[in-house]
């Protein structure tokens, strides 16, 4: 059995959707539920909502790359079928090129940036990274014809970044000095980043990080090229991907004693890692969904996955928690020791009603 190439995936709005589930509240939600049941959950706690300081790897780690890699995912059904429609390719790149533009404006404002002026605003940011890795890989997409020449620009921008965070030495310090003082992505940040700097002496969307980004986004690509394909079955397809994200997952382990999994300064070992773990998602998610098409509980996961733009920023701008709170807060008060899990089903909830109005209107948020 194979997917049509123009059947919209719909494992990839559920995928975007648990990420974003777990960002904006799911990661409490499963606190919450294991502590009722007494199990210590302070480790579950850290590893759902806290980044790891600087070497190694939570489930928080994840949800920003794995958002990345499902842009990717995303780019061979929306711009290759386009390009076989004949759609002018100088008219995708000038779509793409604006919608990074867009993102980079909402990261800075996200940030803060508009309050005090450009000269003392973080410039970089998660919205800005996604945009530029997104046109990026859309280029390297648009001008290659086949897997092999994509991977082979994979490989390209995985050893290169690894090369310069190895082997170029830092003035003072060295080279392959992975600290934060040490590190050549702040040397870079520090001397070529315009504005403030999200943690001193380096940004962890900084100019060599989002350099690095565009392999996770471009791996999506790839994994999307993969299920797009009309040559091979669905078990083919999930068969290619399986393997393939094993064998990240390896690579980024076996090197990781020599060339350690950093989030902050994005080296090419963190997107192996968080690269090959996003595949595995992805094909098991395309099994269940797409090829036995086991969908109906999906639906609240695709509310958030189609409109994660709004939801992301939303929970920014808006305290949903107090807003969720003054609505039923009466309903946690009463229910005692669930009283928690009430409030954050609940606000999840909400917010789900929000979208399927949103989604019955045919409002989306898109850059």
């Amino acid at each position: 059995m194979r997917v049509s190439a123009t059947e919209r995936l719909y494992s990839l709005d559920a995928l975007r959707g648990l990420d974003m589930i777990i960002l904006v509240g799911g990661a409490s939600l499963i606190v919450s539920l294991v502590q009722l049941t007494g199990i210590e959950a302070e480790g579950l706690r850290v590893t759902l909502k806290e980044h790891v300081d600087w070497v190694g790897f939570h489930i928080h780690d994840l949800i920003f790359p794995l958002f990345m890699f499902v842009s990717g995912v995303a780019i061979p059904y929306s711009i290759q079928s386009k390009l076989e429609k004949k759609v002018p390719k100088n008219d995708l790149i000038l779509k793409t090129f604006k919608r990074m533009v867009i993102l980079i404006i909402l990261g800075i404002f996200y940030n803060g940036g508009f309050r005090t002026g450009l000269a003392h605003a973080r410039i970089a940011s998660v919205l800005g990274q996604i945009g530029i890795a997104y046109f990026f890989a859309t280029l390297i997409t648009m001008h290659t014809t086949t897997i092999r020449s994509r991977l082979i620009w994979l490989v390209s921008i995985l050893a290169g970044v690894g090369i310069i965070q190895l082997f170029i030495p830092v003035p003072g310090v060295g080279a392959g000095v992975l600290t934060p003082e040490g590190c050549i992505n702040g040397y870079i940040d520090r001397h070529l980043l315009i504005g403030k700097l999200h943690e001193d002496i380096f940004d962890p969307e900084g100019i060599l990080s989002n350099i690095s980004a565009i392999g996770i986004t471009l791996m999506g690509a790839i994994s999307g090229s993969v299920l797009r394909s009309q040559k091979w079955t669905n078990y083919k397809k999930l068969g290619v991907l399986t393997v393939a994200g094993i064998l990240s997952i390896g690579i980024a382990l076996l090197l990781s004693p020599y060339y350690p999994v950093i989030k902050k300064c994005w080296t090419s070992t963190f997107n192996l890692l968080a690269g090959g773990t996003s595949v595995l998602l992805l094909a098991f998610f395309y099994l269940v969904i797409d090829h036995w098409k086991i969908r109906g509980w999906t639906f609240p996961f695709r509310l958030y996955g189609m409109n994660a733009l709004f939801v992301y920023l939303l929970f920014h701008f808006i305290s949903v928690g107090d807003l969720n709170k003054d609505i039923l807060g009466w309903i946690a008060r009463s229910l005692g020791e669930y009283g928690n899990l009430f409030n954050q089903f609940s606000k999840l909830g909400l917010i789900c009603l929000l979208l399927y109005y949103m989604y019955k209107k045919r409002i989306f948020l898109r850059a």
